[in-house]
């Protein structure tokens, strides 16, 4: 637990220092406050906004903050450093994971502030993000486990946070793609986000999600196999 801590308070003081992650946490928060108060539109569904930054939040922030961090300190050997003052890999990955996960839940809470969501309607809206974030926190652990630097990590990150991040936003206007988007943990979890207030968590959500943790968690282990963190 003390190697855990450590690599949770290092990743604070690291945050501040590296925009490119930083950004990643507050961009959509304050992007559902601004858009939220500036625009009103005749017809707009209630917590359109909350509902369409939400999803781009999941499929990106954790994503990309995961494997910008992994690559990164891989390129700068200080995994290795590390692993030599006798930090396991598990304790590395719990603690940066943890600190991703509770960063990116804080982002989370203040845009759900932003929808007119009750107390239970909250908590659902919360909790259904959760989910969202260790998914997307796990796809990114596999691609930074990967890559053998940076510039290798956002090769990867982006087209796969493209498709993750956007295809929610695009099926909300277009049939097909919500149909192919439904493969995808990002467009089940835009789907019960809408539902809340009146939620069925239906075998398809949970099922579609499911496989896709499954799937994360393989092509990790694949990664780890491959090229470990040091």
């Amino acid at each position: 637990m003390k190697n855990i801590a450590a690599i949770f308070q290092k990743q604070m003081k690291d945050t501040f220092k590296n925009k490119t992650v930083l950004i990643q946490f507050v961009m959509f928060p304050i992007l559902t406050i601004i858009m939220g108060k500036a625009v009103n539109l005749e017809g707009m569904p209630e917590n359109f906004f909350c509902q369409l930054f939400a999803c781009m939040y999941i499929g990106m922030a954790p994503l990309t903050s995961m494997a910008a961090i992994i690559s990164e300190e891989k390129e700068k050997n200080t995994l290795r450093v590390l692993m030599m003052a006798d930090v396991k890999p598990l304790e590395y990955l719990v603690g940066v994971g943890s600190y991703i996960w509770a960063a990116c839940m804080l982002g989370v809470c203040v845009i759900g502030l932003c929808g007119k969501y009750t107390g239970e309607e909250y908590a659902a809206f919360v909790a259904i993000m959760s989910v969202g974030i260790l998914t997307s926190m796990i796809i990114g652990a596999a691609i930074g486990t990967w890559s053998k630097n940076q510039m290798m990590a956002t090769s990867l990150t982006v087209p796969i946070m493209m498709i993750f991040a956007f295809a929610p936003m695009l099926s909300m206007f277009n049939e097909t793609i919500r149909k192919i988007a439904g493969i995808a943990y990002s467009q089940q979890i835009s789907n019960l986000i809408g539902q809340i207030g009146a939620i069925q968590v239906e075998t398809e959500n949970v099922v579609v999600i499911l496989f896709n943790i499954l799937l994360a968690l393989l092509l990790f282990g694949y990664a780890y196999k491959k090229s470990g963190l040091a």
